[in-house]
């Protein structure tokens, strides 16, 4: 259905005929490590995600899964090998 709340005219799961079945009856607004997400969108009473209705459940454990915003750093070294598959290469020459 389309939310009445905070998110006026977009569509949102947790809207019913009785109103925003969302803890607190609203979304709540984003928090500081939203900031710069492309996720974002502002709205005549701040700044709300458009994935979810409580950012600040999403950081709580970690960084979120659906930031746009961070940079996901990998590292480059040697591949993890195998042992046992390591070692049958090597015995068969």
């Amino acid at each position: 259905m389309v939310c009445t709340t905070v998110k006026d005219g977009q569509e949102c799961s947790f809207m019913t005929k009785k109103g925003c079945g969302f803890n607190s009856g609203a979304c709540h607004k984003i928090i500081e490590a939203c900031a710069g997400c492309q996720r974002v969108v502002n709205y005549t009473d701040g700044d709300y995600c458009m994935v979810f209705p409580d950012p600040a459940t999403k950081w709580r454990i970690g960084n979120c899964n659906m930031a746009t915003h961070l940079k996901v750093e990998t590292t480059k070294g040697a591949a993890k090998v195998n042992p046992i598959k390591a070692s049958k290469r090597g015995g068969g020459r």
